[in-house]
């Protein structure tokens, strides 16, 4: 048995407590527990993000709050960045503090708290809303996934097979969400939409609470709690991050002369941009790090490049091809009508049915092409949806394009997110130094924040820039990337394979 799944003295862990319990889907019913609240917690995220930008940026006749569309898409864009900044808190929270149990649970209140106050017909009630959900989620996000993980020992053959089952729940229900609250948001106004999102967030806690029995304690333990010798560094640590937010912010002000909403959207940008520059940096030169680490390291660092780009493309889901759907696309198909938040529908229905080809595929070609090239194809893919999009808007001419055209930009986004996201995930886990490697998730969400904070500045600097120019642009700039990336590829493999056999590691294939 590992260390990670040891218990105190007399006590078994949630691993070996549920050992013999097959009774879902020859998995331990905590598992249904686990994979239930994902749904509903999804279905809340993903609805409620559905029509936020809609309701920021409608009239107050119709409901919304009336703000700029460039302001509108600039702030749901850097609240996807506060969900993975915050992420890394709710990640650190549980490691060291709270464990993972409760800083679900936390996480679970606090969203569905931030929900009910978007229901409420009142600007104020709408932006702690939104403060809330981003809390909220930063606390929950990260914590789910490891319970888990706690179900099974590390040599279990059904562990990969439970994360199948769990990613399952969380494309069911972001797939569902974006239909029914766009179906009700249609019929009822933007805050009915976002009662039905409380619901989703209501029904996750239900399942959750309820369901605490068949977990075995998984999540209950704090990894690594604070010693009391460690207290005055992590206060100092505490401190500095502060003291960093508040001249960043302080600055952001300065530039944007005020310390309104732009100056927050600003320095929560810088925030995204400097912390993984900070983490590469720290890693690289912290002297438990090896040598052959440090390799890993510079391989990685065009790898994270490339999915900062490919977030930057693909989080645009619910911000600048949102506002295209409602603005720019044929709302019906074959006779049917269509809400625009039907599109968001279309990439994890195509997860849902791509995902087991994909996972066929890397098997039948032994886990190749190599991780970079994987990258590239992924974030050519991203920015070759936007290359057609482009296309399809210039050959429109003004007039909207059929709503097929929009659903293929998502299918298209959708295989490069298979080519890169859990690639990604798994390169970061293995190239993370051995001192970083509990923190190796903080550093992957990392990529999209600071995506997304692109994402924030661009839509601000291009304001009134016609879809063409815009997604032709962005299409561009990512294939340049993308084409440099596999230039770099066999740099990239001799540096991860050089430091597999300095530490004397058989590598079959990268």
């Amino acid at each position: 048995m590992s260390n990670s799944d040891q218990q105190s003295p007399g006590t078994l862990s949630p691993a070996a407590a549920v050992a013999g319990d097959r009774r879902f889907f020859g998995h331990p019913r905590g598992l249904m527990t686990l994979a239930t609240t994902e749904l509903w917690e999804r279905f809340s995220y993903y609805g409620m993000r559905a029509i936020l930008v809609y309701y920021l940026t409608d009239t107050i006749a119709n409901g919304g709050l009336g703000i700029d569309e460039t302001l509108g898409t600039a702030v749901v864009s850097i609240y996807g960045t506060a969900v993975y900044l915050l992420s890394v808190v709710g990640g650190w929270m549980a490691d060291r503090v709270i464990g993972a149990r409760r800083s679900t649970l936390w996480g679970g209140v606090i969203i569905a708290a931030g929900h009910v106050s978007l229901s409420l017909p009142l600007p104020a009630f709408s932006w702690l809303g939104i403060i809330l959900v981003a809390v909220g989620t930063g606390f929950l996000k990260p914590n789910v996934s490891s319970m888990v993980g706690e179900l099974y020992n590390r040599d279990d053959p059904r562990r990969q097979s439970a994360f199948s089952i769990f990613y399952m729940g969380i494309n069911l229900g972001s797939f569902f969400s974006p239909i029914i609250v766009g179906i009700v948001r249609a019929a009822y106004g933007y805050h009915a939409g976002f009662v039905v999102a409380a619901i989703g967030m209501a029904l996750a806690l239900v399942f959750f609470v309820l369901g605490r029995p068949l977990l075995a304690g998984a999540g209950d333990q704090v990894p690594n709690p604070i010693r009391p010798e460690e207290r005055p560094a992590i206060a100092r640590l505490f401190a500095i991050i502060a003291a960093v937010v508040v001249v960043v912010y302080l600055i952001s002000a300065l530039i944007s002369g005020g310390f309104g909403i732009t100056a927050i959207i600003d320095s929560l940008s810088y925030l995204a941009f400097i912390a993984p520059v900070v983490y590469f940096v720290v890693m690289y030169r912290s002297p438990k790090v090896t040598d052959p680490e440090r390799s890993r390291v510079l391989a990685y660092i065009p790898l994270f490049v490339a999915a900062m780009l490919f977030f930057m493309i693909f989080e645009q889901a619910a911000t600048t091809l949102a506002t295209y759907a409602r603005d720019q696309t044929v709302l019906s198909i074959f006779g049917v009508s269509l809400s625009p938040e039907f599109f968001q529908s279309v990439n994890p229905a195509g997860i849902i049915i791509l995902a087991p080809v994909f996972a066929w595929l890397w098997i039948r070609t032994n886990d190749r092409p190599p991780t970079p090239y994987k990258f590239a194809i992924g974030l050519g893919l991203a920015a070759l949806s936007f290359l057609f999009l482009a296309a399809a808007s210039a050959l429109a001419g003004g007039d909207r394009t059929p709503a097929w055209v929009l659903a293929l930009v998502y299918v298209i986004q959708t295989l490069g997110e298979l080519c890169l996201s859990p690639v990604g995930l798994a390169a970061t886990t293995l190239l993370a130094p051995r001192a970083f490697r509990g923190q190796a998730m903080a550093l992957w969400f990392l990529a999209p924040a600071a995506g997304q904070a692109i994402t924030a500045q661009l839509v601000q600097v291009t304001a009134g820039v016609e879809p063409t120019s815009y997604f032709g642009g962005i299409g561009v700039v990512a294939m340049v990337f993308a084409l440099a990336l596999a230039a770099l590829g066999p740099w990239v493999v001799r540096k991860m394979r050089s430091a597999d056999a300095a530490e004397g590691v058989h590598t079959s294939g990268d």
